[in-house]
């Protein structure tokens, strides 16, 4: 499963590479031919525009996004809370009271949360009140994230699975290793919707 989950992942990045490749060729043919409104990736207006906006365009709010999911699930499943849910654990006392405290954790957590947005005149609130746009709506993935984070580093604590800073640490930085194959075609797929947006834009 694995092996057929990073070849899918294998195909899916080498699509987008050939994608780019292709839209490459494309404008400059169309740009030859004078069609209005594409420009050519190969011009010098195109170059020059790659390589200067190749790190704002890697720098987004979504790449940040995946980050924080990625380092929240791999402490999630590092933590073994997972297998309680899916029954592929017997919960014995201690994970039992391991439970309970993180979810005393997550409980606490969402209280700060709903009191610094739910309240009249709330911190994240925007200027008229409203939550959609509002400096909540702009920081809902890390506050999902740290939530998880939260519950599952708690768990692991009290559960024994996670002794001390390195464990955790480890739990942390599992995600993002799992998951390096998607931050890879982030990476090209951001740059093929930059270039698309150039080209066309």
């Amino acid at each position: 499963m694995t092996n057929k989950y990073h070849q899918r992942l294998g195909w899916l990045c080498l699509s987008v590479v050939i994608a780019e490749t292709l839209l490459v060729i494309l404008s400059w043919l169309l740009s030859a031919m004078r069609v209005e409104g594409v420009r050519s990736l190969l011009s010098s207006e195109g170059i020059r525009w790659f390589f200067s906006s190749f790190n704002n365009l890697i720098a987004s709010p979504v790449l940040v996004g995946l980050l924080l999911l990625l380092c929240a699930l791999g402490c999630l499943q590092k933590s073994r809370v997972a297998d309680i849910f899916g029954g592929e654990k017997t919960i014995n006392f201690r994970d039992r009271l391991a439970l309970y405290v993180a979810l005393a954790f997550l409980l606490i957590y969402v209280l700060i949360i709903a009191l610094l947005t739910l309240m009249p005149h709330a911190i994240l609130l925007s200027a008229t009140g409203h939550l959609f746009p509002s400096a909540f709506s702009r920081s809902l993935v890390p506050i999902i994230a740290f939530g998880i984070t939260l519950f599952s580093v708690a768990f692991g604590m009290m559960a024994g699975v996670m002794r001390n800073l390195s464990d955790i640490l480890q739990a942390l930085s599992f995600g993002i290793a799992k998951g390096a194959p998607l931050i890879v075609i982030f990476l090209f797929a951001a740059q093929l919707v930059g270039c698309l947006r150039f080209v066309f834009g």
